[in-house]
């Protein structure tokens, strides 16, 4: 392999990496504004809210889904009945 070959092999190898860093740090900034938003949630519903439920939920996703408190779709999942 030549010189000019190996360059371009470490280079395409550098933006592999690069990129998957990249895409993993982001991942993990959605899953710490997840559990920032369940910690919200339960600040604001209290005992009706499952925020350990949530912060699973965050981890298990990867932060796809991000719960906001005023949306009952979104929470709905974590919220249980006191009786």
């Amino acid at each position: 392999m030549n010189t000019v070959s190996r360059k371009i092999a470490l280079l395409a190898a550098a933006l592999v990496l690069i990129a998957i860093v990249g895409y993993t740090a982001a991942d993990m900034a959605d899953v710490g504004l997840c559990i920032r938003n369940c910690a919200q949630c339960k600040k604001m519903l209290g005992a009706y809210f499952e925020g350990s439920l949530c912060a699973d939920a965050c981890v298990k996703f990867k932060g796809k889904m991000i719960p906001d408190c005023e949306n009952i779709d979104s929470v709905a999942p974590f919220l249980n009945k006191l009786e």
